[in-house]
Order: structure tokens, then sequence, then C-alpha cells
């Protein structure tokens, strides 16, 4: 395999993803990814998260890679490994769903029913031209692939509901699609349903947020990272009367046995 060729980056554009990283160590990155921006494989000539990781790359060594992805319109935590032995390790450890994800969801109309509970609905892909989205479907379609999400309701307003999910199973739109099959689409999603109106005011994207993540650290223990919810999904949860969590107001790394 040739090595990638480096990508040449702006000014500005090295200085909004070194504005991302709240977590560096010898091995990995952690940082919190603003909502709007493509993990991988953006189209024409928009910049990526992946590409911009060559503001990181030292002379003569490859670039950071990503170990996981968020939606172009999900923000929060994201991991990249800065070794190649850190790559591996932390790509085995997201095979073994050693990596524990915790997100934030902004859901219509009310909370789901039961208040907290688990969706194991399978899923498969469907393309249609260029675009790719998912649907649950019979556990034995022959596409089918086996997804489970764990959620719980934080707190509730008239017509709104804030959830804390956790995707037991990486699949593309996961949390998206599970939250629709229950009648509670995320406010913002309009491919899965999702109210682009909450409480009269306007959903100004899909209000989905990774707030946690923890895995095993290369180097030995763990680590946990968190990323507080941004202006404009804390901005439309207050302003619905929900109860926003207590993330702190910066971005957080904790080491841990």
């Amino acid at each position: 395999m040739k090595p990638l060729k480096p990508v040449p980056l702006s000014a500005d554009e090295i200085a909004l993803v070194r504005a991302m990283v709240f977590h560096e160590d010898a091995s990995l990155l952690g940082l919190n990814k603003p909502a709007g921006l493509s993990s991988q494989g953006g189209r024409g000539q928009v910049i990526t998260l992946d590409e911009m990781l060559w503001a990181f790359a030292r002379p003569g060594k490859a670039r950071p890679r990503l170990i996981h992805r968020l939606d172009r319109d999900t923000s929060g935590v994201i991991l990249a490994a800065r070794t190649q032995p850190a790559a591996s390790f932390l790509g085995k450890a997201m095979m073994a769903r050693k990596i524990t994800k915790t997100y934030l969801a902004l859901v219509a109309p009310g909370p789901p029913v039961p208040s907290s509970g688990r969706i194991t609905g399978a899923l498969r892909r469907v393309e249609t031209g260029r675009e790719a989205r998912m649907q649950v479907c019979a556990a034995d379609h022959p596409d089918a692939e086996a997804a489970e999400t764990q959620y719980r309701t934080l707190s509730t307003a008239d017509g709104a509901a804030l959830l804390e999910v956790s995707p037991r199973t990486g699949r593309m739109h996961q949390i998206r699609v599970h939250l629709a099959s229950i009648q509670r689409p995320i406010a913002g999603d309009a491919w899965y349903g999702g109210a682009l109106v909450v409480g009269g005011q306007p959903a100004p994207r899909l209000m989905l947020h990774a707030a946690t993540l923890t895995f095993p650290h290369p180097e030995g223990g763990h680590m946990t990272l968190r990323a507080p919810l941004p202006e404009d999904f804390a901005g439309l949860v207050s302003g619905l009367g929900l109860q926003v969590p207590e993330t702190g107001r910066d971005a957080s790394a904790e080491r841990h046995p």
C-alpha cells in the first residue's frame, strides 16, 4: 500500500483542528468535534477531520488516524491514535467492545415509553444513488446486522426529552434509526423523521452529542474523555426547560486504573 499523500491545509484549518484538541499524549489525541464537520469521506473540495489530522504529522511520519467516526452533524468526543501500535491497540479494543460511548440526544414528542430500556432491532443498509441510510429489518434478513442501543431519560418537558444513549454496537446511524424506531426520532434529523421545530424553537441541526468516551489506554489503565454540550445544543435544551447535565464548561480527560 502506498503511503498517503499529505493534504495541504490552510492556516485557518490548522488553527481549527488544533483548537479541537483537549487531550494529547504520546499515544493519542482527544478532540471535541464541532457539528458540520465530516469525520471522513467528504465530497468534492470539502476538508474532513481525517485530512485535518495532517496538522499533527511529524516530519517523515504518518499522520494520526481516527479510531472511530461521528456523523457530520454530530458533535462531541472523537479519538485519534498518534502511532501505529496505538492504532492497533485501540482498534482491537473497539472490536472487542471495550470502548464505551455515551451520547446525549434531544428527542420529540416527549420521553419514550418506557423511559429507559434497550433497543435491539437489526439494521440493514439501503443505498439510493449516492445516499446510504439504515433501516430496521427482520433479524433473519440476508443483509441484517445485529444492533443494540441502551437509553435512559434524563429530563422531560412538554413535547421533548433529553436522553442518555449508549450504543453497544457500532452500526452506521444506529442511534438515529433505533430512536426513530420507537417513535422518538432525534430533533433536527430530517433523514429519519426528527422534528425540525421543538416547543416552538427551531432545531439548528441533528441534536446528537457524543458526551463521553471511556477506553483502555495503550500505555495502561483506562481513560475517560468528556465533552460538554456545545452552545447550540445547550441553548435549545435550556430554552425548552430541560435540565442540562452537569458536564462542566470545558472538555476534560481523566486517567484511571
